[in-house]
């Protein structure tokens, strides 16, 4: 197991163990998401130092675990090519489905290019509803064209 991964079950431990929230933890680094900060905990970004020094401190972290949530991480966490965790699959299928819409409106759109998952933002909301609160998730990415050479 990397160290990243030690670190990371080490974080969700102790946020179980004090009865923490990703949010919590989240606020902890001024101006920046629960999303992001979550996917940082979680070892898929990395997080600036004053974020990183905040809740390494809050959770008692040792100065070298503070060090490596600011390393550029491995990413990609999930352990199978189709994910087996129902929540996560959902994501698998939502793309599998509308992947080749998502993939024709941006293009009629925007051209030939890509949605940056580098140059991101994404907010998740609970949205209340009569029939089942619903999960509202906005997702925006800087287009990239692909160029001619």
């Amino acid at each position: 197991m990397s160290l990243r991964a030690e670190l990371t079950e080490k974080i969700v431990r102790l946020k179980i163990e004090r009865e923490l929230s990703w949010s919590g933890l989240a606020a902890l680094a001024a101006g920046l998401s629960k999303e992001f900060v979550t996917a940082g905990l979680l070892g898929q970004m990395a997080l600036p130092k004053a974020a990183a020094e905040a809740i390494g401190a809050a959770l008692g972290l040792e100065p070298f675990e503070i060090r490596l949530l600011q390393e550029p991480p491995y990413r990609g966490s999930l352990p199978t090519a189709v994910p087996t965790d129902p929540l996560i699959y959902r994501f698998y299928e939502l793309v599998s489905v509308y992947g080749t819409t998502f993939k024709a409106l941006i293009h009629e759109e925007f051209g030939d290019g890509i949605m940056s998952a580098i140059d991101f933002r994404m907010d998740l909301q609970r949205e209340p509803d009569p029939n089942g609160d619903r999960v509202a998730i906005t997702m925006s990415g800087k287009f990239l064209p692909y160029r001619s050479y």
